[in-house]
């Protein structure tokens, strides 16, 4: 995917360095080595859904090989030449908000299912009107019960909300990763493989873009995890919140999130980047 991955190139390269699924792979394992170390952050404070780590793992594996895939082959379909694709800033964010939207598909129904959990509020039931403690075992039960009751369009709740978030912060998160990326590996502040450059510049990429998008994050999970109807919508969720605690809640859990951010995106771009440096090389 980087010109960087590769030093000698054998007579087929082209072939090998375009293959559309590479992305697509190594954004998976990517996606799934960030999950596992995060983990232990999200055990202290999400017993519901990190109670194991298997669902959680496929989930996000899925999503982040979504992401990638598709950055990638938009970056290669922006700019043919290889040696000038990372010189790019306007098709390196505009391929990084195309596989922002694209992961919106699994990515809508898996943060859902983790905020309702993450909740684990009490609910108005329908019947009696009392309060009751809905406690879902996992996340499979839980995404069956939102089904059951809304259909498959319940567990796309807050997704408008989420498009918001996620199109303009990916590209902000792709952006910030190959151009810190870059000048680390140019500047000689790394090492001859780029493992420092990419664990610094994804642990940047992943810290920054959460601390720009907390805000939206705070009322799309409030709005999510409302079930009594308190809000009438989005607006009126962060309008209400305001009004109720003032301007600190957009930011509330904002240190906890983007320091759990700089480790998992540091080893998910790491992990990302040599495993295409990998297969780009032929194996």
């Amino acid at each position: 995917m980087v010109d960087e991955h590769v030093t000698t190139e054998p007579r087929d390269a082209p072939v090998i360095s375009e293959h559309v699924l590479h992305d697509y792979i190594a954004g998976a394992v990517g996606g799934m080595a960030g999950i596992i170390v995060g983990h232990p952050f999200d055990t202290t404070k999400v017993h519901g859904f990190y109670r194991g780590l298997s669902t959680p793992l496929l989930f996000y594996g899925v999503v982040n090989s979504v992401f990638f895939g598709v950055y990638g082959n938009t970056l290669k379909f922006l700019e043919g030449d290889r040696d000038k694709r990372r010189s790019s800033y306007l098709n390196i964010y505009l391929a990084g908000c195309a596989g922002g939207a694209t992961q919106l598909i699994p990515g809508i129904p898996t943060d859902y299912v983790k905020v309702v959990l993450q909740s684990q509020i009490p609910r108005h039931s329908a019947d009696s009107g009392k309060k009751i403690h809905v406690a879902f075992k996992g996340p499979i039960e839980c995404a069956r019960h939102i089904v059951r009751e809304h259909g498959v369009r319940g567990l796309y709740k807050g997704g408008v909300a989420m498009a918001w978030r996620e199109v303009p912060s990916y590209g902000l998160y792709g952006l910030t990763y190959e151009v810190l990326s870059h000048w680390l590996k140019t500047s000689g502040w790394s090492d001859s493989q780029g493992v420092i450059a990419d664990l610094l510049a994804g642990g940047c990429a992943g810290t920054l873009t959460w601390a720009s998008i907390i805000p939206f994050d705070v009322v799309k999970s409030r709005f999510q995890a409302d079930f009594a109807g308190e809000y009438a919508g989005l607006i009126d969720c962060a309008v209400k919140s305001y009004r109720e605690e003032g301007f600190g809640v957009f930011y509330r859990g904002c240190f906890v999130t983007c320091l759990r951010a700089f480790p998992v995106n540091a080893v998910t771009f790491l992990v990302y980047s040599q495993s295409m440096k990998y297969m780009e090389s032929g194996y």
